[in-house]
């Protein structure tokens, strides 16, 4: 009679080192990362909009179709709060500048050379 574990899969290794829990593979290997930060197809056009949805009446401006990686997003997100003077994040592809600031975000795109259009009312 055999052992339940000489017949499974493998248990435990420390041949690859650490694991991925997503993909299952070695870390140098991981094919989540390279999923992770491929740029977001869109149309090329930057979306820029006012939201107050969810936020207890306080206005929010939105930019969204920035077809950047994550770590470049994240730049352009610093620069946009640094040119309007307030807070923010970037959450799921979306910049998020608190206030008001179409205007002046709108302005900082276009001086890059993005294609910008205000979307909403």
């Amino acid at each position: 009679m055999k052992n339940k574990l000489s017949t499974g899969g493998l248990v435990y290794s420390t041949d690859a080192g650490r694991m991925c829990p997503d993909c299952r593979q070695p870390v140098a290997q991981c094919v989540c990362k390279q999923r992770a930060s491929a740029v977001p197809a869109g149309d090329g056009v930057v979306r820029v909009s006012r939201e107050t949805k969810g936020r207890g009446g306080k206005a929010v401006t939105l930019v969204k179709g920035v077809a950047l990686d994550a770590a470049a997003l994240a730049a352009l997100g610093k620069q946009l709060k640094a040119a309007c003077g307030t807070g923010g994040t970037v959450k799921d592809g979306v910049i998020e500048i608190q206030g008001d600031h179409i205007e002046k975000v709108m302005a900082a795109l276009k001086a890059q050379g993005h294609a910008v259009k205000r979307a909403g009312g």
